[in-house]
Protein backbone atom coordinates (compact mmCIF):
# COMPACT_ATOMS: atom_id res chain seq x y z
CA UNK A 1 0.00 0.00 0.00
CA UNK A 2 1.51 3.55 -0.91
CA UNK A 3 1.48 5.95 1.49
CA UNK A 4 0.25 9.54 0.84
CA UNK A 5 1.38 12.76 2.90
CA UNK A 6 -1.75 13.81 5.14
CA UNK A 7 -3.23 16.47 3.13
CA UNK A 8 -4.34 14.90 0.02
CA UNK A 9 -6.00 12.08 1.66
CA UNK A 10 -7.81 15.34 3.57
CA UNK A 11 -7.80 16.95 0.37
CA UNK A 12 -9.52 13.25 -1.20
CA UNK A 13 -12.39 13.58 1.78
CA UNK A 14 -13.07 16.84 1.40
CA UNK A 15 -13.32 16.53 -2.51
CA UNK A 16 -15.79 13.78 -2.31
CA UNK A 17 -18.13 15.78 0.76
CA UNK A 18 -18.26 18.03 -2.12
CA UNK A 19 -19.14 16.51 -4.96
CA UNK A 20 -21.62 14.52 -2.61
CA UNK A 21 -23.08 17.75 -1.78
CA UNK A 22 -23.66 19.31 -4.87
CA UNK A 23 -24.89 16.29 -6.60
CA UNK A 24 -27.50 15.83 -3.74
CA UNK A 25 -28.39 19.61 -4.23
CA UNK A 26 -30.88 18.81 -7.44
CA UNK A 27 -29.26 21.27 -9.94
CA UNK A 28 -32.01 23.21 -12.24
CA UNK A 29 -31.78 26.75 -12.72
CA UNK A 30 -30.05 27.64 -9.51
CA UNK A 31 -27.28 25.31 -10.82
CA UNK A 32 -26.38 27.84 -13.30
CA UNK A 33 -26.73 30.48 -10.67
CA UNK A 34 -24.41 29.13 -8.27
CA UNK A 35 -21.59 28.23 -11.45
CA UNK A 36 -22.35 32.06 -12.52
CA UNK A 37 -21.04 33.01 -8.59
CA UNK A 38 -18.65 31.06 -8.85
CA UNK A 39 -16.55 32.22 -11.56
CA UNK A 40 -17.16 35.60 -10.26
CA UNK A 41 -15.53 35.23 -7.59
CA UNK A 42 -12.73 33.47 -9.37
CA UNK A 43 -12.26 36.71 -11.58
CA UNK A 44 -11.66 38.54 -8.43
CA UNK A 45 -9.41 36.41 -7.21
CA UNK A 46 -7.05 36.39 -10.40
CA UNK A 47 -5.71 39.22 -11.22
CA UNK A 48 -6.82 40.69 -14.26
CA UNK A 49 -9.68 38.08 -14.29
CA UNK A 50 -12.23 40.59 -14.05
CA UNK A 51 -12.16 41.21 -17.83
CA UNK A 52 -11.77 37.53 -19.60
CA UNK A 53 -14.43 35.03 -20.26
CA UNK A 54 -14.74 31.69 -18.17
CA UNK A 55 -12.20 29.58 -20.53
CA UNK A 56 -9.55 31.80 -21.08
CA UNK A 57 -9.98 33.03 -17.08
CA UNK A 58 -9.91 29.02 -16.28
CA UNK A 59 -6.76 28.69 -18.48
CA UNK A 60 -5.33 31.66 -16.49
CA UNK A 61 -6.32 29.94 -12.81
CA UNK A 62 -3.83 27.36 -14.22
CA UNK A 63 -1.16 29.54 -14.70
CA UNK A 64 -1.61 31.75 -12.13
CA UNK A 65 -1.90 28.34 -9.31
CA UNK A 66 1.61 27.39 -11.61
CA UNK A 67 3.11 30.68 -10.35
CA UNK A 68 2.04 30.82 -7.08
CA UNK A 69 3.53 27.49 -6.39
CA UNK A 70 7.11 28.28 -7.84
CA UNK A 71 7.33 30.97 -6.09
CA UNK A 72 6.49 29.20 -2.83
CA UNK A 73 8.99 26.68 -4.10
CA UNK A 74 11.67 29.33 -4.29
CA UNK A 75 10.69 31.03 -1.12
CA UNK A 76 11.30 27.52 0.90
CA UNK A 77 14.70 27.18 -0.80
CA UNK A 78 15.70 30.59 0.21
CA UNK A 79 14.65 30.14 3.80
CA UNK A 80 17.14 27.07 4.10
CA UNK A 81 19.63 28.52 2.15
CA UNK A 82 19.81 31.13 4.64
CA UNK A 83 18.42 29.63 7.97
CA UNK A 84 20.69 30.68 10.54
CA UNK A 85 22.94 27.77 12.08
CA UNK A 86 22.83 26.92 15.68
Amino acid sequence: MKHTEPCKEFSMVKWRMRRRRTACSGGGSTGGRSVRMKIKRLQKLIPGGKLMQPDRLFLRTADYILHLRLQLNLLQALSKIYQPSI
